[in-house]
């Protein structure tokens, strides 16, 4: 089985490169590299995998499976031709589309930047699934599209139709894009609402990231909303579980859908959505003492008001992940938070 992994080089998708790997698949990972944060990281993801900053595609066997094969493509989506030339040669199976522009406060920076890979791109990837006779095609969402929603858990079944960030405002037209192709196309399509994914190899611009080097390097960190802000923090090693899970069950049509009380969830198409969460809403500032007590360091702490664009709590209804995939995530935030301390001293050699 070959899959094609967009955003190798990017958190989440180094992650799942590596997971689909363990799991016997044939894997092509695509990445353009971009300068949003440090590429040195995302190299040094790339490196990890066994791949060669110096070639833009290399095939490498993976030392711990042998018998099967990892190739990294560096590649923008917005590139229509040579994406459609790379899945006419490679024939994939599956599609895991990790790639996005990331991050709601840079969408208030540079709106255009996630209109060309957030929209432009995933467009690219729905049209290669159409023509292409690709299996399942699985894709990052995010928890953000739950924008003004205020009632805890978060579910599937509620519409989400008021967003407030150009981020959630994108994750939710690719929804909206990959319905349309499922009903039209009958391509299998699940999307995927990430909520606060975090762990090792993890991005510069999230909360954990930033709290770690703070402390580390003595210098205040901020905590916005005088620091009553909650996460739905999921631990990486669940998601990519989960991610191995539902790729391998491609959706049906949902006999039982109601068109005159439409769930969002669901369609008349192979097509579903699903949070991705831990199911367990852990305080901004819970997660500051944790990481002091790793690092045995004190934080310096500079409050600050709510940012446009951000909510005040998250919380991820996943009863649908458990009943149709018998799934439920298992690391705690303190043992994910001291993985990731270690990880993070480890790389930068503190």
């Amino acid at each position: 089985m070959k899959v094609l992994v967009t955003g190798t080089a990017g958190f989440i998708g180094f992650h799942a490169a590596l997971k689909f790997l363990s799991a016997g698949y044939e894997v092509v990972g695509l990445d353009n590299i971009n300068d949003y944060y440090d590429i040195a990281l995302k190299y040094g993801r790339l490196a990890a995998s066994g791949i060669d900053k110096t070639k833009t595609e290399y095939n490498i066997t993976v030392a711990s499976n042998t018998n099967h094969h990892y190739r990294f493509i560096k590649l923008d989506l917005d590139d229509s031709e040579n994406l459609n030339r790379l899945l006419v040669r490679e024939q994939f199976d599956l599609v895991c589309h990790l790639a996005a522009q990331a991050g709601v406060r840079y969408s208030l920076e540079n709106p255009f930047a996630y209109i060309s890979s957030n929209i432009a791109g995933f467009e690219n990837i729905l049209e290669g699934c159409r023509h292409f006779n690709i299996r399942h095609l699985v894709f990052a969402s995010s928890s953000s599209v739950y924008g003004l929603n205020r009632e805890m858990p978060f579910s599937v079944h509620k519409n989400v139709d008021h967003p407030i960030s150009l981020y959630a405002a994108t994750k939710k037209s690719n929804e909206l894009m990959a319905h349309a192709y499922s009903y039209l196309f009958n391509v299998p399509v699940t999307g995927l609402r990430f909520f606060t994914v975090y762990g090792p190899w993890g991005r510069p611009d999230m909360a954990m990231f930033i709290f770690t080097k703070s402390i580390l390097d003595g210098i205040p960190l901020n905590l916005f909303n005088e620091g009553c802000m909650e996460r739905d923090f999921t631990y990486i090693d669940d998601v990519t579980d989960a991610l191995l899970k539902v790729i391998n069950n491609p959706p049906k049509a949902d006999q039982s859908w109601n068109r005159s009380s439409p769930d969002p969830s669901s369609s008349v198409a192979p097509y579903r959505i699903y949070n991705i969460g831990n199911n367990n809403p852990f305080k901004v500032t819970d997660v500051v003492s944790e990481i002091e007590k790793v690092t045995g360091k004190k934080a310096i702490i500079n409050h600050l008001p709510m940012q446009p664009g951000d909510v005040e709590k998250t919380l991820a209804d996943i009863d649908d992940l458990i009943k149709d995939f018998e799934f439920t995530p298992s690391t705690k935030v303190s043992e994910g938070i001291r993985k990731f301390v270690k990880w993070y001293c480890e790389f930068y050699r503190i």
